[in-house]
């Protein structure tokens, strides 16, 4: 038995759907414990992509079941969606592979209003958020006014609770943001529409893993965005609003600390940044424009361009410290293939100092230039590699130089999009670290 979570070791975008759907393979249960649909995990099975938001990447996996934590802030009209998407491709045939805690907080249409109504007068000063009401929700889930799931299900708390909380989302809709208010029957129309569909998806989380726990399941847990965008200890105020870290698997599914065996972090063998914030290793240039487009960075959420950098190892040590990774799965390392020399950033100068750990001080962050070592570059084509002994020298070089600097393992090699395209080093859920 062993039970793993897995985590953006970056700020998000690392590759994560993939390597869950990979290790999918040897867990009974799948769970997402936090953030929302502002995450997208890309899959690609032979030739078909498939982008899921809020569903477990486990879903592409019959008999297995996957479990949406309560830590998750839900969009039942996303959530529907995606249900059926799966369905038009062959997925999800049995409704009871799929569960909801039904603590899960509610995306209601006046959390996403106030989200880009928010940030559109915030202008030059804005965080860069998704607009999907991610953040609004978390805020009142805080502050003790959420609706959550179970409470879609009775109609008259939901209703109770909308009639509660609607006056005061439309006095800050209209009053300060400028924005119309919203009816408070067609919230009820339209949620209660989604109510006898979400039904058979009630289930708690905390119990259901713990039967699994005694049952000696395997349990694989996923994480959305990356730990640099963690509520506490990310680049705060350009993170998202929710715990990205390990941490947020045992908040975020109802399990205990004790209960979780490995951690693997996800990092891309450069770096990618969503949205606002500081990022010291950006590439505004002809190199990042390359990067971009060698790698098809743009959002799976918002097909927003990503902003495109060198690997970040002091970023990557603070991952590796703020989660416990036991192991480090490197993707994209075909996108460096024709380069001649790769850089990597290894500590930061800050006046006249040297940093090698990563500042918790935005104002010194944003001030931080990199300090670079460049390696061999390997000018092949990896892509068709099946295992790692094949792989050029300069890139076994390259992962233990990453190893070495960071202080951590890397168990797994992506060359490629599709799942034959991984070169395992050392299974967490079959081999100990």
């Amino acid at each position: 038995m062993a039970n793993v979570v897995i985590v953006g070791a970056q700020w998000g975008d690392e590759g994560k759907g993939k390597v869950v759907d990979i290790y999918t393979e040897y867990a009974q249960e799948v769970v997402r414990y936090q953030g929302g649909n502002n995450a997208g995990h890309t899959l690609v099975i032979g030739d078909e992509k498939t982008v899921l938001h809020l569903i477990p990447s486990g879903i592409l996996h019959e008999g297995k079941r996957c479990i949406i934590g309560n830590g998750v802030v839900l969009d039942p009209k996303v959530f529907l969606e995606e249900i059926d998407g799966l369905r038009k491709k062959g997925y999800l045939k049995d409704d009871s592979q799929l569960m909801v805690d039904g603590a899960v907080n509610l995306i209601m249409p006046y959390h996403k209003k106030i989200d880009i109504a928010r940030e559109q007068k915030a202008g030059a000063k804005k965080i860069g958020t998704t607009g999907r009401g991610i953040g609004p929700t978390y805020e009142d889930k805080v502050g003790r006014r959420g609706i959550r799931f179970a409470d879609l299900l009775k109609p008259e708390t939901f209703k109770r609770k909308l009639h509660e909380v609607l006056p005061e989302k439309n006095f800050y809709l209209e009053q300060f943001l400028g924005e119309q208010p919203l009816s408070e029957e067609a919230i009820i129309e339209e949620y209660l529409g989604y109510a006898e569909r979400l039904r058979g998806y009630l289930g708690r989380a905390s119990l259901t893993l713990d039967k699994a726990v005694k049952a000696g399941h395997n349990i694989l847990f996923e994480g959305a965005q990356g730990s640099l965008l963690d509520i506490d200890h990310g680049t705060y105020p350009f993170v998202t609003s929710s715990s990205t870290i390990a941490g947020g698997a045992c908040t975020g599914a109802g399990i205990g600390p004790h209960l979780i065996d490995e951690v693997i972090g996800i990092s891309k063998a450069y770096v990618t940044r969503v949205g606002e914030g500081p990022f010291p290793t950006e590439l505004e240039d002809e190199m990042g424009e390359q990067l971009r487009a060698a790698g098809n960075e743009f959002g799976a959420t918002t097909g927003r361009p990503r902003r495109c950098g060198w690997l970040d190892i002091v970023a990557l040590r603070e991952a590796v410290r703020t989660n416990g990774l036991t192991g480090i799965a490197l993707t994209k390392m075909d996108v460096l293939s024709e380069l001649e020399a790769v850089k990597v950033c290894t500590a930061y100068r800050y006046k006249d100092e040297l940093l090698e750990d990563f500042p918790q001080d935005l104002d010194v962050l944003k001030e931080c230039t990199p300090v670079y070592e460049e390696v061999a570059g390997w000018q092949k084509d990896i892509c068709s590699l099946e295992n790692y002994a094949e792989l050029p020298q300069q890139v076994q070089d390259y992962v233990d130089k990453i190893e070495a600097w960071a202080g951590c393992p890397v168990v797994l090699v992506s060359v490629g999009p599709r799942r034959d395209q991984t070169l395992f080093r050392r299974n967490p859920f079959t081999e100990e670290g």
